[in-house]
């Protein structure tokens, strides 16, 4: 997973570097680095705190113009409180406090009216406790981290409410059978003891996608490539399917040949193939069609990879619904699920170097495809 801080640092410290070594604060000629091109709000101010750069974005985050900021002392130009009402820069002091302080860490603080902005500041000195030459602050909106609160938020709620239904069950199952034990018939044990068994199965599936989100996240997911038989796979699906009360006649797997040799990690292949089959029969209708074929692989025009279609006849997926079926949550219909099986398996893909795709499929349902690149190790090259 990518990390904003790390790029927010990287553009005050490129800054930072540009305030110490150009007099005036308007773009560096040896990089062409433009403060209105930063993502972030830029704020300098020179060694009597008047502020002489206020960059494009800081007027956005701040909606104060730049020309009521310009020369102005900084704590008029930002009028800071921490969330406790206090003005911010009473308590930092830069130019009065102590020598050896370098800035200040990325904090929330509220402007006049409310309005809440990420802020830091990094205190630019000739020697490590000489007086501040340059005060260099940035600013971030904070849309993005609310997002990401929002985000962790609705996890934590899914999580809990699928956590909740099988852990009652299994609970209310094993209390019962220690309280009554011999009033059970074994064919009655045996039904409760299995459906303890299910719902413990559906929390380990549970716990086991939270850890591949957290991998798929981190860049941490490993692959351990081997050869995989694609097709063979499919149809180690579509048997366990049909032992498990689906009509044989409701699957068509097609296949053409040759395929190329490929090398992917065939644990994840499987996740991948029995999220997109299982979506299709639960969410969709008619046929199941799998077709498995040669494609060019993705980003290489003159290497050949291993395609897989998963079709159906159901309603399909709406138009407006196409952009965000691999984002977390996502679901298509009301019959169960967490919503984060189709983001593991873009995950997944992706990882191995691959594309995936949805579309409405030629019998009117939701089509995914996927292409996985060849990944052959380099001694086979």
């Amino acid at each position: 997973m990518s990390r904003p801080g790390r790029t927010h640092a990287a553009a005050v410290r490129a800054i930072d570097d540009a305030a110490s070594t150009s007099p005036v604060i308007g773009g560096d000629p040896a990089t062409g680095l433009d403060p209105d091109d930063l993502p972030d709000g830029l704020v300098v101010a020179d060694e009597s705190g008047r502020v002489i750069c206020f960059n494009r974005a800081a007027v956005r985050i701040t909606a104060t113009p730049r020309a009521a900021a310009l020369g102005r002392s900084v704590e008029h130009a930002l009028p800071f409180e921490d969330l406790k009402g206090r003005r911010w820069w009473d308590l930092t002091d830069p130019y009065g406090g102590l020598a050896t302080r370098v800035g200040q860490p990325e904090r929330n603080l509220l402007l006049p009216g409310g309005r809440e902005v990420l802020v830091s500041a990094r205190y630019v000195r000739d020697t490590p406790t000489g007086p501040v030459r340059r005060l260099v602050v940035s600013l971030r909106g904070t849309e993005a981290r609310r997002r990401t609160e929002r985000s962790h938020a609705e996890l934590i709620a899914i999580v809990a409410h699928e956590l909740r239904s099988p852990l009652t069950s299994v609970k209310g199952f094993t209390a019962t059978l220690l309280a009554k034990w011999e009033r059970f018939t074994d064919d009655q044990k045996r039904l409760m003891l299995e459906t303890v068994d299910a719902d413990a199965n559906r929390v380990n599936r549970l716990i086991a996608e939270l850890l591949d989100i957290s991998r798929i996240d981190s860049g941490r997911l490993e692959l351990r490539r081997q050869p995989v038989d694609v097709s063979a796979a499919v149809e180690r699906h579509v048997q366990a399917l049909t032992a498990n009360g689906q009509a044989p006649d409701r699957f068509l797997v097609r296949t053409r040949q040759p395929l190329p040799d490929l090398w992917a990690d065939p644990d994840k292949v499987d996740q991948v193939l029995g999220n997109l089959l299982e979506n299709a029969v639960r969410h969709g209708e008619g046929t199941v069609t799998i077709e498995v074929a040669p494609a060019p692989a993705p980003g290489k025009s003159d290497e050949i990879g291993t395609a897989v279609t998963v079709s159906d006849e159901g309603p399909g997926i709406p138009e407006e619904s196409m952009g965000r079926v691999f984002t977390r949550f996502w679901r298509g219909s009301k019959r169960g699920g967490t919503g984060l099986g189709l983001y593991i398996v873009k995950g997944i893909v992706e990882a191995h170097g691959g594309t995936i795709t949805v579309d409405r499929g030629p019998g009117g349902g939701a089509e995914f495809r996927f292409i996985l690149p060849v990944s052959a190790p380099a001694y086979l090259a």
